[in-house]
Order: structure tokens, then sequence, then C-alpha cells
């Protein structure tokens, strides 16, 4: 600024600054205090509230060198020299070069008292020279010298409503990658005394949300300190939310950060509805005399654990809307609207097209415990077709009988006593679909298909494996272990038996990280690693893969696995095991590795690249960026990879965008259904089901059933699996294993959906000729796209709710609508992807953050009808 341009004020203000630097060099002590204390007083007053540059730090910048120099070669008293730091500290701000962090050096030599009254930028400046010095120089950095100025800084932020920038910082230094040392309490207490009442919400939703993008350690630490801050705020169904994410569920114990969230309450509706929410998590948990002491409450509360409302509130919600009806094939068909050939596509002498409608039945009746079809269909009918329509065929009645077990045993029990092997595998297999995820305390399941498997034929025992492995997908039961154990153990079990035991084994056990299984499916594949002529060869990886499930804790496995195995199984393994292990973790350094891969294979050639594309969508499904850019990377080896990395895409892209059928995906889909490779068509089909299922999407049912008067054979009979897809559960069920406001993947859903893709990548062989029942593996994803609202008493309410588009709140000060484009309905309602509700009464309070499926509401005691 020139001084012509300056006015009397200013002229004046800088010949007092320019005197008092004048008296800073002089030899009088008294002179040099007074000096500083000035400036510090006038450049304090200037910086606690800028907009702009304050004209004293302007005026300051000519003389920043020569106050270095005073400052170095003062001899002053400790205090007077710690006054002039600060000062250098502040004009720093504007005068030190670039990379110096200057004003951090400064300040660390200053009286480190009331460090932000300096103003809301030196605070910023300071925060941001402290995340450099870590980022250069590391772990070697002694933050501990730093803590209470990083304390102080965190603590201006948090008061001012910016607890973004606080939480930056602490991650940035590491900080809350500390609370797993010894110290780790010290640190804690000293962190959650810097939130309050007012910000603790927004604070975790930070850290949640930023968890996502961290490493391992620093993900665990930091989903660690928001549970432990909904805690101290007892904000328990929010600490539970987190609780379930982390999933330190091992295998011989018990979820502790669970059974802590249980005992810190008394309120027995309270626990109710953590029980409703870890059953629609998939959790198997035992409530103990910990978490409830009374026994009619604990019994109550394990009821609940183990879905036995499930099938209750479904049926509430579907006589609600009133599709309780049974629905034909015929009536998702609709060939009157095409006419052709699709108009005998359900005649009775042809055993595909027949076997089609078995499974639309079963989707689109799917846990109404009635239909048109199966309960129609003579005895002699049922036997005239051929043996894997039989063995589909009763299979279906436990499809029908999702979640209410009772019932489908009683219509299962005649089917029992057939002569006809494939009819009693079929029996055991839907025995097993209508029990999944249903516990009762008479555990019929178990004891019935160990009975009748038991040295039977071959198929005999598929089913009853296979029906095991989803009755009890995700229970960790000890028993189940012992049984497939000897199957795998005995060196005269046939291939396929030994394929399924450890399929189920991987659907019993997931996530649970066993070696003992591990070292079991690993001895099998060594074993059985020449018979690459076998397509379900491919499942075993898969099994293995699972009980890694999102785990991030496959090394030593995938070593011995590249110790016990050849190629090219041992390639396609290494790939199937990465991706199953790091599935919703969002994982960036994976994807680039897999991306990588596909790459390779471009140019080696070879048919291992199938797991590759499919763990790109696997690994990025759980979150919204990645996902998206995930699309595009897909549409990239769509273009230029090989068959077996096209024959892939459209199955990576339906587990991408399952039960949410975006556009931009439907018209690729749609494109690619024509595709002259036969396995891209079909792949293509089968995902058109896959994005839309559940939703009646009216635009890909169009092109379902243009492509059924186009299509015959193999690609008309993927065209009806997707139809009845499409319309499962008469628009009331999901396929999509994330949940809660999309913070939580199912991993029991997810384990499903991945068993069902991987046997896809076989299409022909697999789900369209030998194993077409795998498609009932599906059925552990399936669950209500509802939100119910009850009482205290699990009774049925009618409220007034808000539903709308999801908006991302992450970092926004204040209380900001979390929903958009709302609409205002009466419970039930049905919930479509992306799509939120709030209560629009304040006679109510919920028990949970957030209002999905049962939700129990309190009567508000500060609410007054007018």
């Amino acid at each position: 600024m020139k001084g012509d341009d300056l006015s009397e004020e200013d002229l004046e203000l800088k010949a007092r600054l320019e005197d008092c630097v004048e008296r800073a060099q002089s030899r009088d002590p008294r002179l040099r205090i007074g000096a500083i204390d000035t400036l510090r007083k006038e450049i304090r007053a200037a910086t606690s509230s800028m907009t702009s540059a304050p004209k004293q730090l302007k005026f300051l910048r000519a003389h920043y060198g020569t106050l270095k120099t005073c400052f170095e070669r003062m001899q002053d008293s400790e205090q007077q020299k710690k006054h002039m730091a600060d000062i250098l500290s502040v004009l720093a701000l504007t005068m030190s070069g670039e990379g110096e962090r200057e004003s951090l050096k400064y300040c660390m030599m200053g009286s480190l008292v009331d460090v932000c009254s300096w103003g809301h930028e030196y605070v910023r400046n300071l925060a941001f020279e402290i995340g450099k010095e870590w980022k250069f120089n590391g772990s070697s950095t002694p933050i501990e010298s730093k803590i209470n100025v990083v304390l102080e800084i965190v603590k201006f932020h948090m008061k001012h409503n910016a607890e973004t920038e606080a939480l930056d910082l602490l991650l940035e230094v590491g900080y809350l990658e500390m609370l797993s040392d010894e110290k780790k309490e010290e640190y804690l207490t000293m962190l959650l005394h810097l939130v309050d009442s007012t910000n603790y919400k927004r604070a975790c939703l930070y850290l949640t949300s930023c968890s996502k993008y961290l490493s391992t350690p620093d993900h665990e630490a930091t989903l660690g300190t928001a549970y432990d801050m909904y805690m101290k705020f007892r904000d328990l169904a929010s600490a539970l939310r987190i609780a379930l994410l982390v999933d330190d569920h091992k295998y011989c114990g018990q979820n502790v950060k669970i059974k802590m969230v249980f005992e810190e309450t008394k309120d027995f509706s309270l626990k109710q509805q953590f029980a409703f929410m870890i059953a629609r998590y998939g959790l198997s948990v035992e409530i103990d005399d910990e978490m409830v002491a009374d026994e009619n409450e604990k019994n109550a509360l394990q009821e609940v654990v183990c879905n036995t409302k499930l099938g209750e509130g479904y049926h509430i919600l579907a006589r609600d809307i009133g599709v309780m009806e049974p629905k034909s094939p015929e009536d998702i068909y609709k060939v009157h609207l095409i006419g052709g050939r699709g108009a005998k596509s359900s005649s009775l002498d042809s055993a595909r097209p027949n076997l089609a409608a078995i499974f639309v039945n079963a989707f689109v009746n799917a846990g109404y415990c009635q239909d048109k079809l199966m309960t129609a269909l003579p005895d002699s009918l049922l036997f005239k077709n051929n043996e894997l329509w039989k063995a589909s065929a009763v299979a279906s009645l436990g499809m029908i009988h999702l979640w209410d077990p009772d019932l489908g045993f009683a219509e299962l029990d005649k089917y029992l006593h057939s002569n006809d092997t494939n009819v009693v595998a079929g029996t055991l297999l839907g025995i097993g679909i209508a029990s999944y995820g249903v516990k009762k305390e008479y555990d019929h399941a178990h004891a019935l298909i160990s009975e009748y498997s038991t040295g039977a034929t071959s198929i005999t025992r598929i089913g009853g494996i296979l029906g095991l492995g989803i009755a009890y997908a995700g229970s960790r039961k000890d028993e189940l272990k012992s049984h497939f154990s000897i199957t795998l153990s005995n060196s005269q079990t046939p291939f396929e038996e030994l394929v399924f035991s450890s399929i189920s084994l991987g659907l019993v056990f997931v996530g649970s990280c066993n070696e003992e299984i591990a070292e079991s499916i690993i001895s099998v594949l060594k074993n059985h690693s020449k018979e690459l002529t076998e397509p379900i060869i491919h499942l075993l990886p898969v099994a293995l893969g699972l009980l890694y499930l999102g785990k991030q804790m496959v090394d030593a496995t995938a070593a011995k696995v590249s110790e016990t195995l050849e190629e090219p199984l041992k390639k396609y393994c290494g790939l199937t095991l990465t991706s199953l292990a790091y599935a919703g973790t969002g994982n960036v350094l994976k994807v680039q590795e897999l991306l990588r891969s596909c790459s390779n294979k471009l140019v080696k050639g070879g048919s291992d690249q199938g797991p590759a594309v499919l763990g790109i969508a696997l690994i990025a499904m759980a979150e919204g960026l990645g996902a998206e850019m995930a699309v595009r990377s897909l549409e990239h080896l769509l273009q230029y990879g090989d068959c077996s990395i096209r024959r892939a895409v459209p199955l990576a892209l339906g587990m991408l965008c399952v039960s949410n059928p975006k556009a931009v995906v439907v018209d690729t889909l749609s494109r690619l259904s024509h595709d002259a490779d036969g396995a891209v068509s079909m792949a293509a089909i089968i995902s058109l089901g896959l994005i839309g299922a559940g939703t009646n999407n009216a635009r890909i049912a169009g092109l379902l059933r243009k492509l059924s008067s186009q299509q015959y054979g193999g690609y008309l009979y993927c065209v009806r699996i997707a139809q009845g897809l499409l319309h499962l559960g008469k628009g009331l069920l999901t396929l999509d294993p994330c949940h809660s406001d999309r913070l939580l993947l199912s991993p029991v859903a997810l384990a499903g959906l991945v068993t069902v893709l991987h046997a896809c990548l076989a299409m022909q062989p697999i789900i369209v000729e030998k194993y077409p029942y795998m498609l009932y593996i599906l059925a552990l994803a399936m669950q209500p796209r509802m939100l119910l609202t009850v009482d205290e008493d699990l009774k049925p309410l009618h409220v007034p709710v808000r539903v709308g588009q999801a908006v991302d709140v992450v970092g926004q000060a204040g209380s900001p609508r979390t929903i958009t484009g709302f609409q205002t309905y009466n419970t039930p309602v049905v919930l479509a992807a992306g799509e939120q509700a709030e209560l629009a009464t304040e006679k109510y309070i919920p028990l949970t953050p957030v209002l999905e499926g049962f939700v129990i509401l309190r009567k508000n005691p500060e609410h007054h009808e007018d």
C-alpha cells in the first residue's frame, strides 16, 4: 500500500507500528517489553475477526525479517521471547515462504496460551501447517509435543460449527489411530470432552463417512471413536449401527460392542428395536443374561432376533397395499400384448418352459404362502417331466412359504415319502428355503434334512446339503461344521457333493475367517484341481472366499492357495479371494489391482477374468461414488475386453445396481441382450432381472416382453427368470444387501448374490442345464423393502410419514433436511431404492434414527393435542 494512498489514521497506525519495531530492537529492556506488548495488542485486535488482510499485517510485512533477527538475538526473559514468537507466528501467516511452515515453528516457540484468540484464519493456517508437518515427517514427528495445540484448534473448530475441519485435522495427524495404543483412555477422554449434545451427531456422521475411504487400522479407529461418542450421549440405536458395521463378531464369541449397547439400557422397548435391527442385518446373536436379566424378556427378544415377526409384517404390508391375491406366470408374461412365439411359452408339453414357469411362480409369490400353480398342479403332472423340473418344482414350495417354516413343513411333508429321489431332494431344499432367516425353538430343519439325506442317493444328498446351507446361512452352527467336515474329508464323496458342501459351509460360516474350514476347502481344491472340465469347480474358490467376505484378512489363506494350486485355478482362486475379502469396502487399490489383472489378460489371453470383473463391482457396490466410477470402468472393459471379460460385465453391472434400475445401466444391458455372443446375451438378460428385482419397473418389463417374442430355448428361459425377478414378491421385495441408509451391508444377503452370480459365469452348463435350483440361493438376499411402524406392544401403528429421495447431509452445518421431493403417506409404506422416510407427526418418537423395516414408536410425552 503506497504512502500516498493512506489516510491520516493509516499513516498514524503505520508510524506507531514502525516505532514499536524500532523500540523492540532497543537495548533498554523496558522499551522492548512495552513495544512487544503493544505489537501483540495491535495484531490480536486486528486478526481476531478479520475478513481481509488487516492493515497491521500489511504494514509489518517489510519488518518481518527485522523482527526475526531481533528474536534470534533476544537475551530477555523467556516470557518476552515467547511473546515475540507469538507475533512472528501470526506475521508468518502472510510472510512465510512456501513449505517453510514458520507459523507453526514460531507458535511452538511461543507462549501456547489461548492460541485461537489470534483469529479464525490464523487457526486454519496453523491446522494446515500441522497437517503438512505430519505428512512430510510421518510418524517420526512427536505429535505428543503438539497435542495440546491440536486439541485447542479442534475445540475452537467444534465451538464454531466446523466439525469437519476439526476431524480432518485429527485424521491427518493420526490422532484417532492412537486410540488403539496404551494411551487410549487418555486420548479418548480428551476427544470426547470436545463434543457436546449439539454437534456429536454431525461429528459422528462425518467420521462414519470418512471411514469408507481409510485403510484398515484408521477405518477401525474412526468407527470406534464414532461408537464411543454415540455411547457417551446415549444414542444407543446409532451406536448399534456402528457396532454392526464394525462386526467384531468372532467365530467363538459374541460381538462385544453389541453386548455393551444392550447392557447400557434397561428400556425393553429399545432393546426390541435393537433386536429388529440385528435381525435385518442377518447376524446370529444369542441373547444372554448379561444383555437381559428377565427370562420372559430374553425369550421375547430372541424371537425377534430370530426373525419370527418378519413373515407376519410382510403380510401386513401386502394386505395394506392389496397384493395378497396370488399371481400366475401368465399374469407376468402378458403374452396377449406380444403374440407370436411368446404365446406358447407356458404350455405343458416342454420341460424348459415349465421349469421357467416354476421359478417365475416362486419368485412372484415368494413369502405369500399361496399361489395358483403349485397348489393347483396335480401330482401326475409334477412327476411327468424331467428330473431337474421335479426337484426345482418341489423346492419352489419352500420359496412360496419363505419365512413361514411351520406352514412350509406341512405343505412339503407329503413329498418326503416319495419314491422319486429328485422329489425328495427338492423337498429337502424347499424345507431349507422356508426355514431361512427364521429360527424356532424346535429345530426341525436340521433334524429332518439330516435324517432324509443320510445314506440317500447323490441328488437327494445335494438337496439336503444345499437346504442346510440356506436354512442356517450366517448362523455359524458348530453341528453343521462337523456334519459337512465329514463329507469333505471322505475320499469317496462324489465331486458334486464336495462342491455343494463347501458352498454350504461358506454360507453358514460367512465372514467367520474360520481357518479349519478354509483348510478343508483348500484340500478339496488341491485334490480335484485337475477336474477343470467341471464348471462347478470354480464354485470352490467362492466357498473359500465366503469365509472371509468383507473382512480384508485373506493374505495368509491366499498364500496357502498359491503354494497349493497350479495355474489356471491358482489365478482364478486368488482373484476370487481378493474380490470377496474386500467386498463392500470400496478399497480403491484393490479395484485398481483387479483392473490391472483384466488388462494383463487382454494381452496374454486366458479364462480367469470373470472373478476380477465381478470383484470390481463387489468392492465398489456399497459406496456411491465408487459405484459410479465402477460403471464407467466396466464400460471401458466392455469396449476393449475379450470375450470372457465381456461375458462377466453384464453380471457386474447387475451386482452394482441390484434392485436399482438406473437408466444408463438399463440402456447398456438392453443393448447387450442382443449381443452376437450368446453368453453375453444371457448374462445381460439375467442382469436386467437383477437390477429391476422387486421394482416392477415398466421399462424393463417392456424390454423383457419384447425379448420373449424374439428368443427361444435357453435365451427364453433366461428371459422368464428375469421376468420373475422383476416382479419379485409382487414388487414388495428387494435383493439389495445394503440397508440402514446404505450404511450396513448384510453379509448373508451378499453371500447369496455372490454365489449365484459366480454360478452365472457358466450360465449354460450350471443355471440353464444342470443346476438350475442354485437360483434359490437368492432367497438369502430377499428382504421386504418396507417401513412398518409398530407400538411398544409390537402392534401395527398407522402414522403419517414423508417419503422422498435421500439427501447427503454430511459436513453440512445445522440440521438440514435429509430428504427432498417427498410425499406423505400412512404406514406401512414401500421404500424404493435411494428413498428415505421421516415421521410427519410429533405425536410419536421413533426408537431408531433410520426409518426402515420394523420401527417401534413411543408416544411423545411433550406432545399435546390441539
